[in-house]
């Protein structure tokens, strides 16, 4: 898997592409720096849904839901865990025939 730009890095190539004289395609920016067309879209796309230009969920709130998500999984492991002890308990207390 290749590596993450850093975010210096692609809020430097947002800012440049934001701030183009018209005419400079997108893709003259994304060459400029090195990185891929598709991924300098997708971060102005995510810069425009967390200055509120686009409708969508913002950087922060997506954090919020994966965070919530790893808590959500963890219980539910937890509660398999538990379950599974309960299932034992009651057969290791039984008197041996």
């Amino acid at each position: 898997m290749p590596q993450p730009y850093r975010k210096e890095f692609r809020e430097d190539v947002v800012r440049v592409a934001c701030n183009r004289e018209p005419g400079v395609p997108l893709e003259q920016v994304a060459a400029d720096f090195g990185a891929p067309r598709a991924s300098s879209t997708r971060w102005l796309r995510r810069t425009d849904i967390d200055e509120g230009a686009r409708p969508g969920t913002t950087s922060s709130e997506s954090a919020g839901l994966r965070e919530a998500r790893g808590r959500v999984r963890m219980r539910e492991q937890e509660s398999e865990v538990l379950r599974r002890a309960a299932a034992c308990l009651p057969q290791a207390n039984l008197p041996a025939k």
